[in-house]
Order: C-alpha cells, then structure tokens, then sequence
C-alpha cells in the first residue's frame, strides 16, 4: 500500500500532467475547422500545427531528463511548463498558421514528460512503482478524454484562441502545484557521468520488448492525431452536426469508453491479462479505424467506430506507461522514459504532419484505412511481446 508520501508525490504530478495534456488535446476536436480562416493554410500545414509539439517534445525529452539528472527534477519541470505557456501565448496571439505552428512547437520544447516520470519513481518503492505509474497512465488518458469532451464546448464560448490562453493558465497551475504540492524525494541518488548515460540509453534501444513499447506509442498516438485532420470535417461536412451537437456527440463517445475503459485496465493490471487486454486494445484501434474508413454516412456507425476507437486507445494509454517501469532496468528507468516519451510525441508529430498529407491528397477514407495497416502491423508485432511479470505487495 502506497505511503502519504507516494500519494501525495502520485497523485500531485498526475494532476501536472493531466492539466498540461488538457491543454494540449482541447483544440483536437475543433482546430481543423479554426484553421480554415488563418493566413495561408493548407491541409499539411494544418496537420503540421496539430502535431509541431510532438517533434520538439520528441526531440528535447532525454535531454531534459539528463538535465534533470544533474540540476535536479523540479527546476527543469517547472522550466518546462513556463516553455509551455509562452507557446500557448504565441498560438493565442496569431492569425497565421506559421504563427500557429510556432507556438505548438514552443508547447511541445516544454518537454517534461520523462522527468515527471522520473520524478514519480524517484520517491517511490519499487513494489508500489507499478501503481504509481497506472495512476499516472490513467490520469493522462483520463485528461485526453476530457479533453475532446470539454474542448467543443469551451471553443462555443471563448473560441480557438481562448482555449489557447486557458492552456497557458493551465501551465501556471501546474507551477503551483509543483511548487506546493509536489514533495521533494528523498536519498535520489545522482545518475553517473556521461558515458554510463550513453551506455544506459543503448541498453534500452537493444531491449526487444522496450523497443515493441516505444514503437506501439509512436503509433498509436500517430493514428491519433492522424484520425483528428479529418474527423471533424465529416462531423461537420458530411453528418452535419452543429458545433453544439458535435461537443455532445464527443461526450457520449468518450464517456461510454470510459466505461469500458475501466474494467479492462483491471482486468491487466490485477489479474494478470496485460497480453491478452494489450493485443485486444490494438485489435480494437484496427477495427474501429476500418468501420470509420467504409462507413462514414451514419452518425452511429462513425459514433461506434469512434467507441472502439477510443476503448482501445485509452487502455493502452493507461497500461504502456505501466509496461515500461516494470521493464526497464531499475538503475535505467529515467532513460527508458525519455525513450518512451520521445517516440510517443514523435508519434503525433508524424501522424499530424503525414495525417495532413495524406488527408489533401486521397481523402478520409483512406486516411482511416491506412492507420488501420499500419495498427494491424503493430498488432503482429506486438503478438510477440513476453507477458509481464506481476508484482505483488509485501506484506
């Protein structure tokens, strides 16, 4: 059982995380639609605005976590999160689309994923490390959920830009709880010299079953942020729902996920079906991306092919995070999160940017479809991964 200092430690830098990807994923929804109206937009450039935060992110985590090493945890989170808020600054402040991407990729330098993990098993015990990170796992697919709920509904009121300096605001709560909530660990101990980093950081790359998990995030949050440069316009163009009606339409979706997002994540963690609930989760990203690429004439088929979607997405976003700490070397853990965390923002920005493309170029339909391969390769090679070993509390 976690200690008060786990859960504070726990629950606190979740809740960092959740309001930084809050901010991060509300415009998912409704950017497509805004970018329309700003100065020399095109259907790549919009997809490179979605996703320009995930190649800084993908690029700067390992150096912030091997900057946190030496400076320590919260000065360069909290270095981050000030990025992180001038960037939602410079995206609220523009009317072109360059200015736009510039901004999101300010957001995405903020790159405090990994040493927020970091942080996170810095001061917890190895047997409760596990929970930890699932909490953290779910709070983050809980705040993406939430996300594409909320993001329509505040879009009605304050429009894109707003919900660019609510981002902003979200950054200065997060520096409030780092600073009053967030406890300071004890006995870290400081990482080694340079070379032993160089070899840490090889030993994870070789790692067969980290190297499965670092790929699947890169795709999953590929199809993801792929699935968002055309979704909202069959919402709109082709279903025609209303604005309003496409907030609604949201929450019903990612509500009913949630759902059954919950028993699943469970099922892996306590009763020992990780392989069985991952390998289903991927089979249910394909699925869900097969019935949005044929079908896309009926608001229920679309809204049951979102539901499928979304089930597998957040189960994997809840369970990988979970993967990884019980994987990686415990002397390597800062490092097989920066791994991680690169190739999932690395991820959105791939899926962003080629989404773009692919969507001016061939539509859709076979947008959807070709996530869809590409999840059914993931799926293969996943079907290969060792179940994880289970840990169990000590009494």
């Amino acid at each position: 059982m976690m200690n008060a200092l786990e859960k504070r430690g726990t629950f606190s830098l979740a809740g960092i995380y959740a309001f930084r990807m809050l901010g991060l994923f509300m415009i998912l929804p409704v950017f497509a639609i805004y970018a329309q109206d700003l100065k020399h937009v095109t259907p790549a450039l919009m997809g490179l605005a979605l996703g320009a935060y995930g190649l800084t992110m993908a690029v700067l985590q390992i150096p912030f976590g091997i900057l946190s090493d030496r400076l320590g945890r919260k000065p360069v989170i909290a270095f981050g999160l000030v990025l992180f808020a001038i960037g939602s600054v410079v995206a609220a402040m523009s009317d072109d689309i360059w200015g736009v991407i510039i901004g999101r990729a300010l957001q995405g330098s903020g790159a405090i994923a990994a040493v927020v993990m970091a942080l996170l098993t810095d001061f917890t015990r190895e047997e409760e490390r596990t929970k930890s990170m699932a909490i953290l796992g779910v709070s983050i697919g809980a705040s993406f959920v939430l996300a594409l709920m909320i993001g329509p509904v505040f879009e009605a009121w304050i429009g894109v830009s707003g919900l660019f300096w609510l981002t902003a605001a979200l950054a200065v709560v997060g520096l409030v709880i780092l600073f009053s909530l967030v406890p300071n660990p004890q006995g870290h101990m400081r990482p080694q010299k340079s070379p032993s980093i160089l070899k840490d950081l090889y030993r994870i790359a070789a790692n067969p079953e980290l190297l499965r998990l670092d790929i699947g995030i890169m795709v999953q949050h590929a199809m993801m942020m792929a699935m968002f440069t055309a979704l909202p316009f069959i919402l709109l163009d082709v279903l025609h729902l209303s604005k309003s009606e496409q907030a609604w339409f949201y929450v019903i979706v990612l509500m009913s996920s949630v759902l059954f997002m919950g028993p699943m994540v469970m099922a892996a963690e306590r009763k020992g079906k990780m392989k069985i609930i991952f390998l289903g989760s991927i089979a249910l990203l394909i699925t869900g991306e097969l019935v949005l690429g044929f079908f896309q004439s009926s608001m229920y088929i679309v809204g049951f092919g979102l539901l499928l979607f979304f089930i597998g997405f957040n189960v994997l976003e809840a369970c990988l995070p979970s993967l990884i700490s019980r994987i990686a070397p415990s002397e390597s853990k800062g490092a097989a999160m920066g791994v991680y965390s690169s190739s999932q923002f690395f991820g959105a920005f791939l899926g962003g940017a080629l989404g773009g493309l692919c969507y001016g170029a061939w539509g859709a339909q076979a947008l959807f479809l070709i996530c869809a391969v590409v999840a059914l390769a993931w799926l293969v090679m996943a079907s290969n991964m060792s179940p994880p070993k289970r840990h169990f509390n000590k009494k």
